[in-house]
């Protein structure tokens, strides 16, 4: 039976829109996103929607208040957890928020990163493809489907709505 872990995962533009918030993920040895950058974001709770656990979860993560987003995609990763968990991302693109980042939380280091060179730094080998898709300015939401064996992705495919 299929039941996904369900998360949200937000990339935060800055005011002038060049750059993105990151977190590099150095502050736990056992975390399975060790030494990887990546947006903020987490696992949905009972009784929340996901637009409401974006918000939480950044400003959990990162001290600031959503105040405009939009739903870029969906990804589902089947195979993707420490444990061959499956998981389905809700991926937002944050265009409006309301006071100063962080520059450190539980999980490492914060900062803005240009993202023009976000491909550059070390992520997860899947994020590769759907980030620029997150970026690209075609209005049309993507629904991606990438399946993951020994955190490695095994294929990728999208379609746009």
């Amino acid at each position: 039976m299929y039941r996904p872990i369900l998360g949200t995962l937000g990339y935060i533009l800055s005011p002038d829109g060049n750059n993105t918030l990151l977190v590099h993920r150095t502050a736990r040895s056992d975390d399975h996103h060790l030494g990887k950058y990546n947006g903020l974001g987490g696992k949905l709770e009972p009784g929340e929607d996901v637009y409401s656990c974006l918000v939480r979860e950044i400003r959990e993560e990162a001290g600031i208040v959503v105040t405009e987003a939009v739903l870029r995609g969906t990804v589902n990763w089947p195979g993707f957890g420490p444990d061959g968990q499956d998981w389905l991302g809700f991926i937002f693109l944050v265009t409006g928020f309301t006071g100063e980042p962080s520059s450190r939380n539980e999980e490492g280091d914060l900062a803005w990163h240009p993202v023009d060179s976000l491909l550059s730094l070390p992520m997860w080998e899947g994020d590769r493809y759907f980030i620029p898709l997150v970026f690209d300015g075609d209005p049309r939401i993507f629904h991606g489907h990438m399946p993951y064996e020994n955190g490695r992705p095994l294929s990728w495919s999208y379609s746009r709505m």
